[in-house]
């Protein structure tokens, strides 16, 4: 037995992951739900709450991307301050309790956010695809593949 102390809040989020469960009112919105169950192969046990966040978050870029259209790329949106929008460009994790974000802001300015895990709350906008670029990024995809390869 460790010492760990869990407040009531992280032992429910335990005891449910991979749990996932989505209802939308169009029946096209694709749901993460299998997604999420390919998480439940690898032993949960032996991950930190910073690869829990990163993995779980590339599985909700990667359905969020699916909803774009040819001239759209996913960014995130700074909850709970003014720091503007970051067009995500990669994404990690520094165990046991930091996620990161790279990219760039509306202007261009290369931007990075180091997030722990316990202040972790994003939102996910759809941000016109530069002009010069031929085809979007889609970094949900490139990171979805990364954790396969993991």
């Amino acid at each position: 037995m460790d010492d760990k102390i869990s407040t009531s809040a992280e032992a429910a989020e335990a005891h449910a992951i991979p749990r996932c469960h989505e209802v939308h009112s169009d029946p096209d919105q694709p749901c993460i739900g299998a997604a999420a169950k390919a998480l439940a192969d690898k032993p949960s046990d032996k991950k930190s709450p910073a690869q829990w966040a990163y993995e779980r978050l590339i599985i909700y870029i990667q359905n969020f991307e699916k909803t774009l259209d040819e001239e759209h790329e996913v960014a995130m949106g700074f909850v709970g301050g003014n720091a503007g929008v970051l067009r995500i460009e990669g994404m990690g994790y520094f165990d046991p309790d930091i996620v990161t974000f790279y990219g760039a802001d509306a202007s261009g300015a290369r931007t990075q956010l180091v997030q722990h895990v316990g202040q972790l709350s994003v939102t996910l906008r759809a941000l016109p695809k530069p002009a010069e670029v031929a085809a979007p990024n889609r970094i949900g995809f490139r990171l979805a593949e990364d954790l396969a390869k993991a």
